[in-house]
């Protein structure tokens, strides 16, 4: 494989592959590089519904469409590899993956993504998808008439549980806390919602079921009691990590370990540009990524003209 290339986009979810759509197409030589498998959490999701111009598709369909739009167009990936040196400082970067193999761009776009934070209890991995899940607006409608749990007290979290109760005949929050993070007028509409329980000062110490997520038990953190509830699914909105873990002593990243872009989706770094889920913002969607993406794109392609 070629080692010099125009770009190199580091992650391969929407915003990596509508990138490499966009550089490869207006004959940009680039390869995408990336650390899991091709689409990032895309591919965890059973049902798109909500991708304009596509009334439904599996995940998985949808990031094998970009990707041969993509590789159609000229863009090289290679994908289950690990970065294992980054040097972005000078006008030729450069990117070691695997400790052995080393590839050169003129510019960098970096999209690796994020997860959400898990609660980390037995029986979450064996759910995910099946009953557990970390975005309303995804899965939502699956729900409907159900009886959920919405985990967490921030903004996320009061906020989603008031929007699935037009799915949900009853959206139960569990919170660790006796208060709430959230802003006060959202957990007011919460509060005033019929639909809407409140279990406090508690967590979720496991979760149970045969196939599919069938019971929760819950945990209060004052008396350590123990109780088991009948549930049909559960959403969690802890917190959201970025996958910038690789970053954190090479470009500017905030508190929440974010990379920091301008208005043109440059870092502080001239040259290395960034996109999708990693970046400061506040909507995490794939329609977002794929903006994202595309407007890095546009930009690098300028800086490259420069």
């Amino acid at each position: 494989m070629n080692t010099d290339y125009d770009v190199i986009v580091l992650g391969g979810g929407p915003a990596g592959l509508t990138a490499g759509i966009y550089l490869a197409r207006g004959k940009h030589n680039t390869l995408i590089l990336n650390e899991g498998a091709i689409g990032g959490q895309t591919v965890l999701t059973h049902e798109v519904a909500n991708y304009p111009g596509v009334e439904n598709i599996n995940g998985y369909q949808l990031a094998r469409i970009m990707k041969k739009q993509a590789t159609d167009f000229g863009c090289k990936i290679r994908s289950n590899v690990k970065v294992t040196n980054l040097e972005l400082s000078g006008p030729v970067k450069k990117i070691e993956i695997n400790n052995k193999d080393t590839f050169s761009a003129k510019a960098v776009i970096l999209s690796p993504g994020g997860r959400s934070r898990e609660l980390g209890v037995p029986g979450e991995n064996e759910f995910k998808g099946k009953g557990i899940s970390y975005c309303a607006t995804c899965d939502g409608d699956f729900f409907q008439d159900k009886e959920i749990i919405v985990v967490g007290g921030g903004n996320s979290a009061i906020e989603e549980a008031d929007a699935l109760t037009r799915y949900a005949s009853k959206v139960t929050v569990v919170h660790q806390f006796d208060h709430f993070q959230a802003y006060e007028h959202a957990v007011r509409t919460a509060k005033e919602n019929p639909k809407i329980e409140f279990i406090m000062e508690s967590t979720i110490a496991e979760f149970k079921g045969e196939g599919k997520l069938e019971a929760v038990t819950v945990k209060n953190l004052k008396t350590a009691e123990l109780t088991e509830l009948p549930i049909d699914g559960v959403f969690i909105f802890i917190g959201y990590v970025p996958n910038t873990e690789v970053f954190k002593d090479v470009i500017s990243l905030n508190n929440y370990g974010e990379i920091e872009i301008n208005q043109n989706f440059e870092t502080n770094i001239p040259g290395v540009f960034a996109a999708g889920d990693a970046i400061q913002k506040r909507y995490r969607q794939i329609t977002t990524a794929v903006s994202d993406g595309t407007i890095a794109a546009l930009n690098t392609m300028e800086y490259l003209h420069d």
